[in-house]
C-alpha cells in the first residue's frame, strides 16, 4: 500500500474511531445527486492515475481520483470509447465517481449500464482493510455481484479505489435522424422498431420531434436510414452530448420545481402527469418538471411498473429515491453495517436512513 492510500486508511480508521461522517468527492459534479451529503470532506483526486490499458484486452484499470476526460482521451486515441457514455456534468468528473454514481447516457440501452462494464474493484471498507472484487478480464468470476453491487452505491459502502472498466470501439459509422411524431406515436414507434435488427444507438423525444442515432457499420447504418426515413441531422454530436450533460434547452430551463426522472417499462403510454417533458431510452427513461405532488408523481409511476428519482432540485426532505420494500431495505442495513460498521461513509447519501 503506497503512502497516500495509507495516510486516507489512517483517516478512515480515525474517523471510524469516532463514528465522524466522511463525504467522499472527487470532482465534485455530481455532489447534487441523491439526499444531500454531509460530513468532512474526503477528497480522492490525489488518488490518481491509469494503471493499466491495453487496447487489444478492451480494459483500463485506473484510481478512483483519475479524470474522467483523461480516460476519455486515452481511450480516443485508440478509437475506442466508454460505450456507457457517462456524464461529467461538469469538469473535474472523476471515474471513481462515475462507478459511484452509477449515471449512464444516451447510447445505454443500445450498449449497457456501468454495472455492465465493472470488471472489478478495490475498496477501503469502514474497517480500513483493503477489499478486492472481481478482476481485469470479462471471464473474471470471483466477487462479480459485489462489483457490481458497488456501482451507484453513491461512497456508502467506502472508498473505491480502482476500477477495472469494459471498454469497446467506437462504431464505424454514426447517423441521427429526426422524425415528426406526436408521444403517443413516437412511444409506438420506438417500441416497433426495438424488436428488429436495427442499430439503433440512442433516440430522444421531445416536444413532436423524435431523434434516433443509428450506429455500426457503414453498411447497417446505411440500411436502416433507407428503412427508417426521417431526415438526417447534420452535427448531431452536439445535440447528444447535451442530452448526456443535460446542457439541452430542457435541462436548462428556469425551473424550480425539480427535475424527477421516471424509469418505467418502454411500452408505457404517455403519463398522465402535468408538466413538461422528454423521453430517452426507448421509452424507458422520461424526464418531467411539474407542479404535482410528489407522492401522487411517484404512485402514478408505481402503478405503471416503474420507479422515480427526484433528480434535481425540489424538496429533497421528502426522499430523493422510491423507499425500498421493507426486504430490500433490510439487506441494504445488513450490507451497510458489513462494509461499514460506524456507519462513517456518505450517511445518508443514498437514503435518509442508509
Amino acid at each position: 500500500m503506497d503512502q497516500l492510500l495509507e495516510d486516507i486508511r489512517q483517516r478512515i480508521l480515525a474517523a471510524g474511531a469516532t463514528k465522524s461522517a466522511l463525504r467522499i468527492q472527487g470532482g465534485g459534479t455530481k455532489e447534487w445527486y441523491g439526499q444531500t451529503p454531509r460530513g468532512e470532506l474526503l477528497d480522492t483526486r490525489a488518488y490518481a492515475g491509469i494503471i493499466a490499458y491495453d487496447p487489444t484486452e478492451l480494459v483500463i484499470t485506473a484510481r478512483c481520483g483519475t479524470p474522467l476526460a483523461k480516460i476519455e482521451a486515452a481511450l480516443a486515441e485508440q478509437n475506442q470509447m466508454l460505450a456507457f457514455e457517462p456524464p461529467h456534468f461538469g469538469e473535474g468528473a472523476t471515474i471513481g465517481g462515475v462507478v459511484a454514481a452509477g449515471l449512464s447516457g444516451p447510447r445505454r440501452p443500445a450498449a449497457g449500464a456501468v454495472r455492465d462494464f465493472v470488471l472489478g474493484v478495490s475498496l477501503l471498507d469502514g474497517k480500513g482493510e483493503l477489499l478486492h472484487f472481481g478482476g481485469q478480464v470479462m471471464k473474471n468470476v470471483a466477487g462479480y455481484d459485489v462489483s457490481r453491487l458497488l456501482t451507484g452505491s453513491l461512497g456508502s459502502l467506502g472508498l473505491i479505489t480502482e476500477v477495472s472498466v469494459k471498454v469497446l470501439p467506437k462504431p464505424f459509422a454514426e447517423t441521427t435522424l429526426v422524425f415528426a411524431l406526436s408521444e403517443t406515436d413516437a412511444l409506438a414507434r420506438l417500441n416497433q422498431w426495438g424488436g428488429q435488427a436495427l442499430p439503433i444507438s440512442a433516440s430522444a423525444w421531445h416536444v413532436g420531434r423524435l431523434m434516433l442515432r443509428l450506429s455500426g457499420a457503414e453498411a447497417a447504418v446505411r440500411a436502416a436510414k433507407q428503412k427508417l426515413g426521417g431526415e438526417v441531422v447534420d452535427h448531431a454530436d452536439a445535440y447528444w452530448t447535451s442530452l448526456r450533460e443535460q446542457t439541452h434547452d430542457f435541462f436548462t430551463q428556469d425551473d424550480n420545481r425539480g427535475l424527477w426522472r421516471l424509469s418505467l417499462p418502454s411500452t408505457t403510454p404517455p403519463m398522465v402527469l402535468k408538466g413538461k417533458s422528454l423521453i430517452e431510452w426507448g421509452g424507458a427513461q422520461r424526464w418531467l418538471y411539474s407542479d404535482m405532488e410528489p407522492r401522487t408523481i411517484r404512485e402514478e409511476v408505481a402503478r405503471a411498473g416503474g420507479h422515480t428519482t427526484l433528480f434535481r432540485g425540489g424538496d429533497k426532505g421528502q426522499g430523493v429515491f422510491t423507499p425500498l420494500a421493507p426486504a430490500i431495505a433490510a439487506i441494504h442495513h445488513k450490507l451497510k453495517s458489513a462494509f461499514d460498521p460506524a456507519g462513517i461513509f456518505n450517511p445518508g447519501r443514498m437514503y435518509k436512513d442508509f
